[in-house]
């Protein structure tokens, strides 16, 4: 794609019109984000309005999806065709849908913690987790917590050995006992791993909230957690839906 004939616009012109800098130009022409420049006699570069689109989809895609993701969707763009584009556009849409559900899942996982904190005596949800069928005391057994949970046995473990879970007992046999307390982390440990949030970032939420004075506090700093991810993917989607914008131009440019 080759940009339109009109008045050359210098290296310094496309960074003031797109916000980047004079060197991120050049460096995002290296990386065929944009169109190649065309040189002059004097061999200075030569760019036009389609490069200012480029770079400003750019942006947006890179808010949206991350800067390798926003590379390869500009470079393909740039020399694929357009229902390729297309494509490519809606899979990061797809993405982010998919994120936002996760997030209201954990929301609703949370909001089923907090209810059965004001009723202690009632059994856990149906789309939550514990079933009241396996709970016949206060502790669970490693197996009835996996199913309570909708989980392997061999990921609670894993959870152990990274630091999200703590037993609240182990027997001579090695057989892991959880009572409440630990139930309950469980429960906020699978809504943040359900919601997209890796092991480093949940660890760092659960040595948060064991350090908070009571229950209800906890749950509430996971909401506050849960709603700062909500606000952020509903950024991203803003900057998708302007960079989609500036890239239908690049792809077919408007008339003069």
């Amino acid at each position: 794609m080759t940009p339109q004939a009109s008045r050359p616009l210098r290296t310094a012109d496309v960074a003031r019109k797109s916000g980047w800098s004079v060197q991120q130009v050049r460096d995002l022409e290296r990386l065929g984000v944009i169109p190649p420049a065309t040189r002059g006699a004097n061999g200075y570069r030569s760019y036009g309005p389609a490069h200012v689109r480029a770079l400003r989809a750019y942006r947006g895609l890179a808010s949206a999806a991350g800067p390798v993701v926003a590379r390869s969707l500009l470079a393909q763009a740039l020399t694929g065709s357009l229902a390729d584009a297309a494509a490519a556009i809606g899979a990061v849409h797809v993405r982010l849908a998919a994120d936002r559900d996760e997030a209201l899942r954990a929301h609703a996982a949370l909001a089923a913690i907090e209810g059965e904190e004001r009723e202690p005596d009632a059994g856990y949800d149906d789309a939550g987790y514990v079933d009241a069928g396996y709970v016949d005391s206060d502790v669970l057994t490693i197996t009835q917590l996996a199913v309570a949970l909708g989980v392997r046995t061999s990921t609670l473990r894993f959870w152990e050995q990274e630091g999200l879970l703590v037993p609240e007992r182990v027997t001579s046999l090695r057989a892991r006992q959880y009572g409440p307390g630990a139930v309950r982390e469980a429960r906020i440990v699978a809504a943040l791993r359900s919601s997209g949030y890796g092991i480093p970032a949940v660890r760092d939420v659960v040595v948060s909230l064991r350090r908070l004075p009571g229950a209800g506090g906890g749950t509430a700093e996971v909401r506050r957690i849960l709603d700062r991810r909500l606000d952020q993917i509903a950024t991203r989607t803003v900057a998708l839906l302007r960079a989609g914008a500036d890239l239908a131009d690049v792809l077919d440019p408007p008339t003069p």
